[in-house]
């Protein structure tokens, strides 16, 4: 299993579906090699659930393995990460030019050549000097391996995926939990376009998270509808249940997510805008960072609402589980948004939520207010019904907890087993 990240490794939803996922296939039966971005030659051989936790640490170099000892964590590995900058193997640019060099990939079908990887993995830019280090440790790491299929997630993986494909033989099931044309908002990098298009072309199999994720690949990116199925990620988090702890008296309304334009926290704000106006006793909460983060502090500001509309930045897991915990509502007005994970989670701790009927849990859950990301007047409404309506918000709390108690990665699991065993 190949993805860019896993608990304690987050920087947003990708590593904590992953982390349901494997522990439901864990429990299932499948072992699990996990290669994650690293600062050694490192991956992470999961045969029990309980691996997931504690994340047991196999050395490419046993000699590099005794030099950390046998107290050696996860944590060791990942020291001196920066938000969103995550691949440290240091000897990874020389070891990517001379991946080119084995000719066992020249046999890879579909491809004559891989000069257009390598020219667009040796572009400067966000990520793909990291992604160029990640695909050369994962690679080295793979000859070492034995196993039956490769699972790796987004286009971040994709390069080694497909070269992992060649050197082994063994299939390779792209999971795609979002695409460059929902992250962008438009047409976004060229170059992400194009290798998310090679892993949709060159992949066995395509697990999309929603038929609106599907939709979009068939469309932008001409995927073969017969490989593809869909499997909506599901919701696995252990404080499931537990008392809320209020920040505020007030009734607090809650947006996690980055801080992009993807995940329409211009809309969040506007809609917290005209809330207040017609109703004080309100708190908001925008926890996230993102490249309109600026932007958007500015406009509260100049809006003058104060202490009323918060910013609480980058959250630490234990963070997010606090602000959660304290949510009444939770609003996802996102763009487009392929899945979205928060919202079940919210839910869990008995936050109503309103989601973009422009995204994918739209498509698994009922007891959620679902609205086009732009009706801002529409939200506003619904905000001020619950607010004023404490009964009516508590029976919605009520039937959030129970739904997404519901929706467990035992049955998505079960589906991704039924595409290994017949890839």
């Amino acid at each position: 299993m190949l993805t860019w990240e896993f608990p304690p490794v987050l920087t947003g939803g990708l590593g904590m579906a992953c982390y349901g996922m494997a522990k439901a296939l864990l429990s299932a039966g499948i072992e699990i090699d996990l290669i994650i971005p690293t600062n050694e030659e490192v991956y992470f051989p999961l045969r029990k659930p309980e691996d997931a936790d504690s994340m047991p640490i196999a050395f490419i170099d046993p000699s590099r393995g005794k030099k950390f000892g046998k107290r050696v964590k996860i944590q060791h590995l990942i020291e001196g990460a920066k938000y969103l900058d995550m691949a440290y193997f240091t000897t990874g640019e020389k070891t990517f030019k001379s991946i080119w060099e084995d000719e066992i990939l020249k046999g890879i079908k579909g491809i004559t050549s891989l000069d257009f990887l390598f020219d667009i993995l040796s572009k400067d830019g966000p990520f793909f000097p990291e992604v160029r280090n990640y695909t050369a440790k994962a690679v080295n790491i793979a000859k070492h391996l034995d196993f039956d299929v490769i699972h790796a997630h987004d286009w971040l993986t994709s390069p080694a995926a497909l070269l992992i494909k060649g050197l082994s033989g063994k299939p390779w099931i792209a999971h795609i939990h979002s695409t460059e044309f929902d992250r962008a908002g438009g047409a976004g990098d060229s170059r992400i376009h194009n290798l998310e298009y090679m892993g949709v072309q060159l992949a066995d199999k395509l697990i999309t998270v929603s038929s609106y994720t599907s939709n979009i690949i068939i469309e932008k990116y001409l995927a073969d509808q017969n490989k593809i199925k869909v499997v909506h990620n599901a919701f696995f988090v252990e404080t499931t249940g537990k008392p809320k702890q209020r920040i505020f008296k007030e009734p607090t309304v809650v947006f996690i997510g980055r801080i992009t334009l993807q995940k329409g926290p211009d809309y969040f704000l506007d809609v917290a805008k005209k809330v207040l106006r017609k109703e004080k006793k309100v708190r908001f909460i925008m926890g996230g960072k993102g490249d309109m983060e600026k932007e958007i502090i500015h406009q509260a500001a100049s809006m003058g609402l104060g202490t009323k509309f918060l910013f609480a930045g980058f959250l630490t897991r234990q963070d997010l589980e606090s602000i959660l915990s304290a949510a009444d509502i939770f609003i996802m007005p996102s763009v487009s948004e392929p899945f979205g994970i928060a919202p079940l989670e919210a839910m869990s701790y008995g936050a109503v939520a309103i989601i973009s009927k422009q995204s994918g849990v739209a498509e698994i859950i009922e007891s959620a207010y679902k609205v086009d990301f732009w009706d801002i007047d529409k939200i506003v409404s619904i905000i001020l019904d619950l607010v004023k309506n404490p009964k009516r918000l508590k029976e919605m709390s009520e039937k959030s907890i129970e739904e997404v108690a519901k929706i467990r990665w035992k049955e998505a699991a079960q589906k991704i087993l039924d595409i290994y065993t017949n890839t």
